[in-house]
């Protein structure tokens, strides 16, 4: 018997897109367990911004979750000796991290069934991101087949849903979004390769689709920059 209530964990990685997710997610009036990782990210100080934007919502919960994705590399991100891009590239970037976002969702999977959630949310989206395969839909409605194939909540007829509110929303929309919900995008950093005091490169593709979402949007950037 599930219990009354309304659940969703959230993928909080400390970046505009979560936080906007987040916020999203309590509006709709759920109460959030927010997830993030230190999977060995190059840019580690993401995870102060993910403290920062959980404590700012008031989120249910705050968990972050230590893998050691380093050591499989493969990823600008975990790999030190591979540079982040700082212009734009064809195809799918270096700075892509294998299996990122099914080994996170996995986690979010066991954490809504842990918690008895409804809902997992995940801030992907396929327009502005580098051509990211596990941010597209096709992807997103197979995991979601999985989940309901995988978990007791699914074969018991009680499936997560898995909520991707940003997907075809440009970096405009959602930090208008964002700004409407009550987001406070100082406390995020988006930047690759941010440094310890969480100032932005603004070269890396991820500062450049934030600067020019901010100038879309007609809303100042709060940004700090090197």
């Amino acid at each position: 018997m599930r219990s009354v209530g309304k659940r969703a964990v959230v993928l909080l990685s400390g970046g505009l897109d979560s936080a906007t997710c987040l916020a999203l997610a309590q509006r709709a009036g759920f109460d959030c367990h927010a997830l993030s990782f230190d999977y060995g990210q190059r840019h580690i100080v993401e995870l102060q911004a993910a403290r920062a934007v959980a404590a700012h919502l008031a989120c249910q919960e705050h968990r972050i979750i230590s893998l050691d994705l380093r050591s499989l590399g493969g990823s600008a991100l975990t790999d030190l000796r591979l540079a982040v891009p700082e212009q734009p590239v064809a195809g799918i970037p270096v700075t892509y991290v294998p299996a990122r976002n099914t080994i996170f969702l996995a986690y979010a999977l066991a954490a809504a069934e842990v918690v008895d959630a409804s809902a997992i949310f995940i801030g992907v989206n396929a327009l502005d991101y580098s051509g990211y395969p596990d941010c597209r839909p096709a992807y997103i409605e197979a995991f979601q087949a999985m989940a309901n194939l995988a978990t007791r909540a699914g074969v018991e007829g009680h499936g997560l849903r898995l909520e991707t509110p940003l997907v075809n929303w440009n970096k405009a929309d959602i930090i208008r979004a964002g700004v409407d919900a009550g987001v406070d995008f100082s406390l995020t950093v988006s930047c690759y390769q941010a440094d310890e005091k969480a100032r932005a490169c603004g070269r890396c593709d991820s500062c450049r689709f934030r600067r020019k979402g901010f100038l879309e949007a007609g809303i100042e950037d709060p940004t700090r920059y090197r």
